[in-house]
């Protein structure tokens, strides 16, 4: 009987010039569909990667298999040096790991403060501690106001605000961040920028999926371009938007402005 791998709280260590992510011939296949084909890509310390493509590419699978909630057919994920392979989402979570969700499921009949203390708990025993976390998040994230109420009750801007608060109350070194932008006005997603550049500004490494060109190409130093789950192009914005293979599968006449 295989022994269960015990994680250790203590983040991992990177060794000069390791990358803080590096995926490698990544592959995931579901019955007849091969949601994910090969890829390899690396997201460095502090660094800020998009990962864009079509409806159906396989970008949140690929999230999935690094974040844990998936298992790859073959290839391997490193965070820090370390082999993910067999851990649990929250054992990736524990070495420094954490993502927002596109569909948000808040607890809704909890305050948003004891929604955000569910991961500022898993770093922070004391209860206390815990919620000084939290509510510190919450004031960041311009929430502050609202800790104190349901989540049920918050709109959809507030929830988007609110599911990147319990990523955060983990204490991330890498956030992926899926859609947080989707669905929101342009006011609503500017201030969604703002945030995601001062939280990058910390050092928190950013792996992004995002559909939003403007938020994409005003952020991302770098971004992978997925096409029925291969990588057909890697580069700054400004390279891949002008990518002939990117702008047939996926920009199209819609490019933004390098």
């Amino acid at each position: 009987m295989t022994e269960p791998r015990t994680i250790s709280n203590s983040p991992p260590t990177l060794q000069a010039g390791q990358a803080l992510l590096s995926i490698s011939q990544l592959s995931k296949r579901f019955g007849g569909l091969q949601a994910v084909r090969d890829l390899s890509f690396t997201v460095g310390e502090g660094e800020i990667v998009a990962l864009i493509g079509p409806n159906g590419a396989g970008k949140t699978t690929a999230f999935a298999l690094v974040s844990g909630f998936l298992t790859p057919d073959s290839g391997t994920v490193r965070f820090a040096g370390r082999d993910l392979r067999g851990l649990k989402p929250h054992q990736v979570n524990a070495l420094g790991m954490a993502r927002t969700f596109q569909i948000m499921r808040p607890f809704p009949r909890l305050t948003v403060v004891r929604n955000v203390m569910i991961a500022t708990l898993g770093r922070h025993a004391d209860t206390r501690e815990a919620e000084r976390r939290a509510r510190a998040v919450l004031d960041e994230l311009g929430l502050g106001g609202k800790a104190d109420l349901a989540a049920g009750g918050l709109t959809l801007a507030e929830r988007k605000r609110l599911e990147l608060a319990r990523a955060l109350g983990s204490e991330p070194r890498l956030l992926l961040l899926d859609e947080v932008m989707s669905g929101l006005t342009e006011t609503e997603t500017e201030r969604i920028l703002e945030l995601v550049r001062a939280i990058n500004r910390r050092g928190v490494a950013i792996l992004l999926i995002e559909h939003v060109m403007r938020a994409v190409m005003s952020l991302a130093q770098r971004i992978v371009v997925l096409n029925y789950g291969e990588r057909i192009a890697e580069g700054r914005p400004d390279a891949v938007a002008n990518d002939p293979r990117v702008i047939e599968a996926y920009l199209g006449d819609e490019r933004a402005p390098a």
